[in-house]
């Protein structure tokens, strides 16, 4: 077999054990089924990261990973007529992003119960946290630029907030999904965010 630079075989395994535990669910992802589902001995995964931690903290950052690359161009594409109408088109296109990919979020939640005793692996979901927070607060800063308006409160407590209202429903929609509801929910979102952002009252229209 020829060899690979451990740089890639470190890639090949962390995008296996997310399509394998994906569709089997995070109990399904041993060292031992990961490395037989990329027809690798059990003895590389250990070579390559050293502990079953240091995989799952790689597993982890990579999923944080896709996730904040997919939400970051979101505000580039709103283009609506007043900062409410461009939160609730980018509030939109990170729902869509949810209902089009459930299995990683599940996978994720996953991780993240299992993790949550484990000191080192808490720090990445910390670390997700922290970056989707930033994120978060960068969308909403270009939107507040396009429209000339300045926030009320810090928009890191805005970002917060927002995205606290948002991992709710997913757990919602993960558990019992119901699109009127759902669709009710993140107007008032919507409205909420807005209201926290810019001090006064929602702009009808």
């Amino acid at each position: 077999m020829a060899h690979v630079p451990a740089a890639q075989r470190r890639s090949q395994l962390i995008d296996t054990a997310i399509d394998l535990m994906t569709r089997e669910g995070a109990a399904a992802g041993s060292t031992r089924a990961i490395a037989a589902e990329l027809g690798v001995a059990q003895m590389t995964v250990h070579y390559v990261f050293g502990s079953k931690a240091e995989f799952t903290r790689a597993i982890m950052d990579e999923l944080s990973r896709r996730v904040v690359d997919r939400i970051r161009p979101t505000a580039e594409r709103a283009g609506g007529r007043s900062f409410a109408e461009d939160v609730a088109d980018t509030v939109a296109e990170l729902w869509r992003d949810v209902r089009e990919d459930t299995a990683e979020k599940l996978l994720w939640i996953e991780l993240c119960v299992q993790s949550l005793r484990d000191p080192a692996l808490r720090a990445a979901i910390a670390e997700h946290n922290a970056n989707m927070y930033a994120v978060a607060a960068e969308l909403l800063t270009a939107i507040a630029r396009r429209h000339g308006v300045e926030f009320a409160v810090p928009v890191e407590s805005v970002a917060r907030f927002l995205l606290c209202g948002l991992e709710g429903m997913i757990n919602q929609h993960l558990a019992e999904p119901d699109e009127a509801a759902e669709r009710a929910c993140l107007d008032h979102l919507v409205a909420a965010t807005t209201t926290l952002a810019l001090g006064g009252p929602t702009p009808s229209g």
